[in-house]
């Protein structure tokens, strides 16, 4: 269908929509699009689709954008796999879950156990469901009542095979199992994301035509251990490698609360990378896992190419929130910081016009009701994510919102088309102007002050913030930052400024 023609049934579209809400008889089945929904885990913006690292080579990536929509100021709602997954499949936010570290389970919740999710909204209407690797976090929605959460339950993530010993030296923070990058002698087959791209390979190959379908595909590199094989190494030469812009002092115009959320983990810190010569070993295993896992997409919308259901299959391509590799003093996720809620969001399919980016905020809460405006259902009851529809048709159609990312209660950013505005719980506060400074390195209220030029600024965006936030969910754990009457504590032990763990220089 040509966009013309498209455009010119958009009013008989809308009408069509409109009688839906009102009478929510549904298409047949042969109508609807299928989906295929892919996510990659700890991916920051270092794609090509979103030019996040100029070296960075993600050919399936940015192949797929040019036969889509990439939101290019699309973030998280949490900097961690859990609470970010948990919004995203349930819609909504960690602040109505109360789930906030990487524990609990959300069925665990009275409150939440029947919860519908986006597969099973698609399979309420009709859907055949199917989830291979990582959807959730680790193994939850895999136990005894997994046949609640889709029809069809794939291979789990997983790293695949491992060196005999760790690469990389001791790291602190208890010397992590998962704290390791390199190459070692093994195959591509022989990793966790390829049986997970095969499984994907082998649905679509051989799926049932009776009925649409909601295929979920979840990788897991680049998170850590970021092993590839050597061919992935060297598109990334060392003596030519470019290292992330890493400032010195940039973390002097931060309050002591932007420590207390990453406060004690396993993720080495810059000054540990610098002293033990692992940020560029870091940087290329990231780059060489990310190519690694783009050749996995390009698997899988290969496949779909090459099968029946091309030509009426929506892709969405997410990430479940982004990676630092050595900006502001850290490595890994848990900031609210650009590095850590800057995530990939890429929309392909029937109807939608190519080679298009949109630069309104996004948000990965957005998903589940964009793609049931894309498959022509009824939105979602109780879903606190907007469609992106209307920006998928116009991408200069303004979006009535910010996007917001949460980290713990209390602890929130706020990023719309120029500003972040960063509060914590304490009610200390950051502002970047993303125009003029987009790594984020000059904090325009470092000084306690507020520029009367900026007072409508940071007014405006303070009226997003939410009105009050969940209490930790029972069962929380795991990167847990907990405000008490008496102070902050960081996994149930009370924070003491004065002793910081990793040798941070939180007292400057």
């Amino acid at each position: 269908m040509t966009l013309r023609i498209f455009l010119s049934i958009l009013p008989v579209l809308a009408m069509v929509a409109a009688s839906a809400q009102q009478h929510p008889a549904q298409p047949k089945a042969s109508s609807r699009p299928n989906i295929v929904m892919i996510a990659i885990d700890d991916l920051n913006d270092w794609v090509e689709p979103l030019g996040g690292h100029p070296q960075v080579q993600t050919p399936a990536m940015a192949g797929l954008a040019q036969r889509a929509v990439t939101f290019t100021n699309a973030h998280c709602q949490a900097p961690l796999c859990n609470p970010s997954r948990t919004s995203l499949m349930t819609g909504l936010r960690p602040g109505s879950t109360g789930v906030y570290g990487l524990a609990p389970w959300f069925r665990t919740l009275p409150e939440f156990q029947d919860r519908v999710t986006m597969p099973q909204y698609f399979h309420q209407h009709g859907y055949r469901t199917l989830i291979g690797g990582k959807i959730f976090h680790g193994p939850y929605g895999r136990g005894k009542d997994s046949a609640a959460e889709c029809d069809v339950l794939g291979p789990s993530a997983s790293v695949g095979v491992r060196p005999e010993h760790k690469i990389i030296p001791p790291t602190p923070g208890g010397n992590h199992a998962l704290m390791d990058w390199g190459t070692f002698d093994h195959r591509d087959e022989d990793k966790g994301d390829w049986k997970v791209a095969s499984w994907a390979v082998d649905q679509l190959e051989q799926m049932p035509d009776e009925k649409p379908f909601f295929l979920s595909v979840g990788f897991f590199l680049p998170h850590v251990p970021c092993y590839a094989t050597q061919k992935w190494f060297d598109l990334y030469p060392e003596d030519s490698l470019q290292l992330p812009k890493i400032v010195a002092d940039d973390r002097e115009d931060t309050p002591l609360s932007s420590w207390y959320i990453h406060w004690d983990l396993p993720e080495p810190r810059t000054k540990w990378l610098l002293e033990n010569d692992q940020l560029q070993p870091l940087v290329r295993a990231y780059l060489a896992s990310i190519s690694f896992v783009d050749s996995q997409v390009g698997r899988v919308l290969a496949a779909l190419e090459a099968s029946p259901y091309a030509d009426n299959t929506i892709v969405v391509l997410w990430s479940d929130h982004g990676y630092h590799l050595g900006e502001k003093a850290i490595s890994g996720k848990n900031s609210l910081w650009a590095r850590s809620t800057h995530v990939p969001l890429i929309f392909a399919g029937p109807m939608i016009e190519g080679d298009r980016k949109c630069d309104q905020p996004a948000e990965l809460l957005d998903i589940y009701p964009t793609l049931a405006s894309l498959a022509g259902l009824p939105q979602p009851e109780g879903v606190e994510g907007l469609s992106l529809a209307p920006q998928i048709q116009d991408v200069t159609a303004k979006r009535s919102r910010p996007a917001i990312c949460t980290h713990n209660a209390g602890n929130h950013s706020i990023c719309d088309q120029r500003w972040r505005y960063i509060v914590y719980a304490d009610g200390s506060e950051e502002l970047y102007d993303r125009n003029s400074d987009p790594d984020e390195l000059n904090n325009l209220l470092s000084d306690q002050t507020r520029p009367a030029e900026l007072t409508a600024v940071i007014e405006r965006l303070r009226g997003w913030l939410p009105a009050e936030d969940r209490p930790l969910a029972t069962g929380s754990a795991h990167r847990i930052l907990e405000k008490r009457a008496d102070g902050f504590y960081w996994q149930g032990k009370k924070i003491d400024p004065q002793s910081p763990p990793l040798g941070d220089p939180v007292m400057q």
